[in-house]
């Protein structure tokens, strides 16, 4: 890890996919302390005044979003558990939105593909995406690429993501993201957003 330059007026910071059902229940999570890392982040960038955003996976009734052809999904649309609309409801206790901080619903992995957040991030003159969240291997993955061939610079906060394998967050945060992506850790981007 390394020190990493912001300019504040340019950056968004994006809290993906931190479930409350499911950061409690991953070991990799909860010993590498993931929430209490993202929740000095989190601080740290409203103190910045920094833009903060929000997605979550969520669906309508009947999951009308989900193609039979989708292997991700097609499996919940079959489940009989009732879809969630609202993203805020599946966001972390820890990690809650304030008003003004945007909140994104998706209906894939990645978290601008089909949703109106890369407008919003052009449309604030955003041009430095911070992204952190579940899973590693998930959303952090697929908006990473995504995001990369959209020419966003890139900063992936490792001690804020975590997966269900450690080993695939491992090799991920280790081997694939330098690619196209600074990977920090919280406490670099406190720091940098101190500077």
């Amino acid at each position: 890890m390394a020190a990493v330059a912001l300019d504040c007026q340019h950056t968004a910071l994006l809290i993906a996919d931190f479930y409350a059902a499911i950061l409690p229940t991953l070991p990799h999570a909860v010993d590498r302390q993931v929430v209490e890392h993202t929740q000095r982040l989190q601080r740290a960038a409203r103190q910045a005044q920094l833009f903060v955003c929000y997605c979550a996976t969520v669906f309508r009734p009947g999951y009308i979003e989900i193609s039979e052809r989708n292997k991700t999904f097609s499996a919940r649309k079959h489940s009989g558990q009732p879809p969630i609309s609202d993203p805020v409801q599946l966001i972390h206790p820890a990690v809650q939105p304030i008003e003004g901080e945007v909140v994104v619903g998706k209906h894939r992995v990645n978290a601008l593909y089909g949703t109106a957040l890369d407008l919003i991030l052009r449309a604030n003159d955003r041009d430095t995406l911070i992204i952190l969240g579940y899973a590693t291997s998930g959303v952090v993955l697929s908006t990473v690429r995504f995001a990369a061939d959209l020419d966003y610079r890139l900063v992936v906060v490792a001690d804020c993501c975590a997966d269900q394998d450690p080993d695939v967050h491992d090799f991920l945060t280790q081997r694939i993201f330098p690619r196209q992506a600074e990977v920090v850790t919280a406490d670099d981007v406190i720091q940098a957003l101190r500077a």
